[in-house]
């Protein structure tokens, strides 16, 4: 009876008095029907629940940073899929950008998950990081082809920095060797992460010249050790993933060392909105050894930082990833729309040994969530 009550006030805060709910909480009070003990384990650990053929949402968070999980968002064509979605970026239209490993690696929705169009099915090897300026020209890396394409609203090519297949040499500060992600400064000067082969950030102007290399292997102020994902805010302040060092490092445009944000567990992905003191959002992987592969409260999940690097809250990862909703596997690339919803793009084939080692790896895997802002 205190589970019944207690989903009677969770539904009505979050559903009010739709007519379909009403009437099967009438029928549950009358107990017309049964909720089976499993249901509500899952209820109390998850606040989400079936009964009279309605499935209600999960929810995650508090306060001003609640948001309910949307179940199969985006509308994909028949007989397409996604695999890894590496980026995920929003327009000033509102139109999500999905930047992902399937055959179609541009795919493009409106903010209710309708598909709009694709493109870029012939001119990328290994999506990997996706920024959409201002003027929504959109800067695309490309870590199998070691490359960073400048392409206009419509999807038409008008710069490309470096040369495909044709990596710098391993560790050698040059572009680019796998390079991982890209942000503009409000000066409009491109910053590229790199990446995987390299442990620098290259700084090129608006045209693509490059105008300096900053950073070197190591643990230290200043070193990287997998440099995999870089934002910039309107002061022009760089904010850099320093992934394997468990931190972000945050530099000026010059590439001169101010400060690093810790206490995370390999920040993967970064969102930074433009204003004043804003607040960052860093999807963090959860551990990828043997021996600390079943270790709590490392990830995946969300973390959101102020501008100083203090924590604000966490979503998910308490236990490690899972499948249901608002759980989450590996999150790789993040972005926000005008209505404040976060969209999670996952590259969860991939990580897939690194966190579940020999076990079967499922045919289907999520890997793309849209978190619906809550304003209460």
């Amino acid at each position: 009876n205190q589970l019944v009550e207690e989903l009677k006030k969770f539904i009505n805060i979050f559903y009010g008095e739709d007519p379909i709910i009403s009437k099967n909480l009438s029928k549950l009070q009358k107990n017309q029907f049964s909720i089976t003990s499993e249901l509500l384990k899952r209820y109390k650990k998850e606040k989400r629940i079936l009964f009279g053929g309605i499935i209600l949402s999960v929810f995650l968070g508090d306060g001003e940073y609640r948001y309910k999980v949307v179940d199969n968002w985006a509308k994909l064509p028949e007989n397409w899929s996604f695999m890894d979605v590496a980026g995920v970026a929003v327009n000033s239209k509102d139109e999500v950008f999905v930047f992902n490993r399937g055959q179609h690696p541009m795919i493009i929705f409106d903010i209710d998950g309708n598909y709009l169009r694709s493109w870029g099915d012939d001119l990328f090897s290994r999506p990997h990081g996706i920024h959409i300026g201002p003027d929504d020209y959109i800067y695309c890396t490309d870590d199998g082809d070691h490359t960073v394409k400048k392409i206009s609203p419509e999807g038409k090519l008008i710069f490309q920095i470096g040369v495909p297949g044709n990596p710098a040499e391993f560790m050698s500060n040059l572009p680019f060797h796998r390079c991982t992600h890209t942000a503009l400064c409000p000066d409009n000067n491109i910053f590229v992460s790199d990446g995987y082969g390299n442990a620098c950030v290259h700084k090129y102007s608006p045209d693509g010249k490059l105008i300096k290399t900053f950073g070197e292997p190591g643990s230290g102020p200043g070193q990287f050790n997998l440099v995999h994902n870089i934002v910039a805010d309107d002061d022009g302040w760089i904010y850099v993933a320093d992934r394997e060092n468990h931190r972000i490092q945050v530099f000026n445009t010059d590439g001169k060392y101010e400060t690093q944000w810790n206490n995370l567990h390999r920040p993967c992905g970064l969102f930074m909105p433009r204003g004043k003191c804003p607040v960052c959002i860093v999807g963090e992987l959860g551990p990828g050894l043997l021996v600390n592969r079943k270790y709590q409260n490392l990830g995946p999940r969300l973390s959101f930082l102020d501008n100083n690097g203090n924590l604000i809250t966490r979503l998910g990862g308490e236990n490690g990833p899972g499948f249901e909703l608002g759980q989450f596997l590996a999150p790789h690339g993040l972005a926000v729309d005008t209505r404040g919803s976060i969209y999670v793009g996952e590259v969860s084939y991939t990580n897939w040994p690194y966190s579940f080692g020999d076990e079967p790896k499922p045919k289907h895997l999520k890997t793309l969530q849209k978190l619906e802002r809550v304003f209460n």
